[in-house]
């Protein structure tokens, strides 16, 4: 059979489809796992962050952090 220039023998129009498919499976797979373990990773950094925020508000409760009563009648 002889084919046109437009044409080609070695790679049929299935073939393409089918390799390219599966080479954007894996992208997706990549992609989506990815994600979840960026997820992950700022969920993780978000709950720390907010452990050490509440921890410092226990420490800024303290009544006897602050000005003395005598130093509060300082004038400027």
């Amino acid at each position: 059979m002889m084919t046109s220039p437009t044409e080609s023998d070695a790679l049929t129009p299935t073939e393409v489809t089918s390799a390219t498919s599966s080479s954007w499976a894996r992208v997706g797979l990549v992609a989506a796992a990815s994600a979840l373990v960026g997820g992950l990773a700022a969920a993780w950094w978000y709950r720390k962050t907010l452990h050490t925020l509440r921890q410092t508000e226990e420490f800024d409760s303290n009544p006897e952090f602050g000005i003395s009563p005598e130093d509060a009648d300082f004038d400027l």
